[in-house]
């Protein structure tokens, strides 16, 4: 069972003072009119892009490769808007931490929750399919509000950050698993509670299949699902929580159940049907996803790198 960090007089060492100066301006910062943190974090964004060049090499070649189509002009601009999503991703996490429930709320339009209403009722467990977008944090904090759930997630290096998430995503789900912990989260899933899983990241050649992704034919994709799904049989279930234009909020949308049309004839089948999945969800705020991380880092043996 996933040992989850508590706070202690450790964390208070000169080596985290750095680190609690930041959590301190963030906090203050997220007390202000959402209108106006969302001018923070775009412009913030935005201004991230003269520094972080090599994380926007990463973003616009993520693009160039699932979007080969996709006129010049249109991705340069999908890009900007990216980053100003990773700025605005810094104030959705501070959100996420900080914000009591009712400002939370206040936010945010739910449309879905019928579906997670069915599967209670009818005694399964729930893999929640949690797509890496840069709302991320504050997704997890809605839909915990609503429906508590048990997040599954890696920890953090930082001692400190690693207890401060887990306290942020705590306040309103029910416990965290350490993404390693398979047998944690299949036990959780047999006993109907909701897992939070996200399925799209590359976790290297040992723990992944290849499946297509948009246009990549061979995307490094966790096997994990496989082995989930087809022991647990629970229903599978995406969320995706996008920010609205105009400074309006947020919609958390939940899609249908997908297990009835899941695959399980093999971890290959499986992983394909949930990219597909990951597709249909990052179309719906595509400026939203991580795209500044290596998701296409793990190459098949002998093919040369994307990046």
């Amino acid at each position: 069972m996933t040992q989850l960090p508590e706070f202690n007089r450790s964390l208070l060492h000169p080596r985290y003072w750095i680190t609690w100066l930041g959590i301190g301006i963030l906090y203050l910062v997220v007390l202000l009119p959402y209108p106006v943190l969302n001018f923070l974090g775009t412009n913030l964004g935005r201004l991230s892009m003269r520094f972080l060049k090599s994380r926007v090499d990463i973003a616009r070649r993520n693009l160039e490769l699932c979007f080969p189509d996709m006129p010049e002009a249109d991705r340069q601009a999908l890009l900007v808007h990216n980053f100003e999503s990773v700025g605005m991703g810094l104030m959705e996490t501070g959100m996420a931490w900080f914000w009591p429930d009712w400002r939370i709320k206040k936010w945010f339009a739910v449309s879905g929750l019928e579906h997670i209403d069915k599967a209670l009722h009818d005694k399964r467990g729930v893999l929640l399919i949690g797509i890496h977008f840069l709302t991320l944090e504050l997704g997890a904090r809605i839909f915990g509000i609503y429906n508590p759930g048990i997040g599954v997630y890696r920890p953090n290096d930082n001692r400190l950050l690693d207890w401060l998430q887990t306290y942020g995503r705590m306040r309103s789900n029910k416990s965290m698993l350490d993404r390693k912990d398979i047998k944690g989260m299949i036990r959780a899933l047999k006993n109907n509670d909701i897992i939070w899983y996200a399925p799209d990241h590359d976790y290297g050649p040992r723990a992944s299949v290849f499946a297509p992704l948009f246009a990549v034919d061979n995307a490094a994709t966790t096997r994990g699902s496989y082995m989930l799904i087809r022991t647990s049989h629970p229903a599978v279930i995406p969320f995706v929580p996008r920010r609205l234009p105009n400074r309006r909020g947020y919609e958390m949308v939940i899609l249908p159940d997908a297990s009835d049309d899941m695959p399980l004839s093999d971890e290959l089948a499986t992983a394909a049907r949930m990219n597909q999945i990951v597709e249909e969800g990052i179309l719906l705020a595509p400026d939203q996803y991580m795209w500044l991380h290596r998701r296409f880092k793990t190459r098949p043996e002998g093919e040369p790198s994307l990046y």
